[in-house]
């Protein structure tokens, strides 16, 4: 007889192991069936209990969204399911601006809804952290400034009724935001070392966490640097948003915007249409994916 199975959702993702939350709003822990493991934080599934706390998952739906990153030799999966991707920048900590083009790239690639949060409005530096983030306003990201430690208001009517994933380095502020929004998720948060200008890993796995307003938010590890192997290389012009309605327009139909004669777009980064800097960063990607 083939054992009953429980439709559920993947609410933390331990390695291989997982915290499934079933519909019938049970919590229990799984595992999966076989050695290979590619469950994310957002999956849904079907589990066979093997004992009153404890299920194997047996199958995985359809995922609508996959968000991950990857580098030549692996995959790091991060959420699924997403509706939108949190970006959360910092007045300090110093935040990398490659890193995110890099997840902007991601979200776009996956069809994903991008927010960038700036955190931290209330520390020296703000001014100038907004007067950088407003190019990406203008090609159309919503950019929420941010004090979360006082009031997390302006993010939250953006959370309500979708499912979406924080992503960001260490010490950006996300485990303090989740605690704002989801008050019982007691995330821990860890001072950023001035010395250093750095935060602290406190994130160590990523939880999906249900929000009054409807839908979830998944907090996920901080991370230094956004894999995009994944993506192919001739496709990552259409993921800059501003770089779209000029591609086709080049001299050559085969140009990489890497230079050559009759590029329209680095036409347009020369006359300020587009800023220059994300032209470098889009060039930065598509070099550092070889010939992929």
């Amino acid at each position: 007889m083939k054992p009953r199975l429980h439709a559920g959702t993947v609410v933390a993702a331990y390695g291989r192991s997982y915290t499934v939350r079933l519909d019938d709003g049970a919590t229990v822990p799984c595992y999966p069936r076989g050695k290979r493991s590619e469950l994310a934080c957002g999956d849904r599934v079907r589990v066979a209990m093997q004992a009153a706390d404890q299920g194997v998952v047996e199958s995985v739906d359809a995922r609508s969204v996959l968000f991950y990153r990857s580098d030549a030799y692996r995959q790091k999966l991060i959420a699924a399911n997403v509706t939108q991707v949190v970006i959360v920048l910092a007045t300090e900590p110093s935040w990398y601006e490659e890193l995110l083009n890099r997840c902007l790239v991601a979200a776009e690639a996956g069809g994903t809804r991008a927010v960038i949060v700036l955190n931290k409005c209330d520390r020296p530096g703000a001014e100038g952290a907004r007067d950088a983030l407003s190019a990406y306003e203008r090609i159309g990201y919503p950019v929420v400034p941010l004090i979360a430690k006082q009031d997390v208001s302006p993010l939250l009517e953006l959370l309500g009724g979708q499912m979406s994933v924080l992503v960001g380095q260490s010490g950006m502020g996300k485990s303090t935001i989740i605690n704002a929004v989801c008050p019982e998720a007691r995330a821990v948060t860890a001072e950023v070392s001035a010395a250093l200008d750095s935060g602290r890993h406190t994130t160590t796995h990523a939880r999906l966490y249900p929000l009054d307003a409807g839908g979830a938010i998944i907090d996920s590890p901080g991370m230094q640097e956004f894999g995009l192997h994944h993506v192919p290389r001739q496709e990552i012009d259409a993921c800059f948003p501003e770089f779209r309605p000029l591609i086709g327009q080049c001299r050559f139909a085969n140009c990489r915007h890497l230079g050559e004669p009759g590029c329209a777009i680095t036409a347009a980064a020369s006359d300020g249409t587009i800023a220059a800097r994300r032209l470098a960063a889009y060039r930065a990607i598509v070099e550092s994916l070889g010939k992929s």
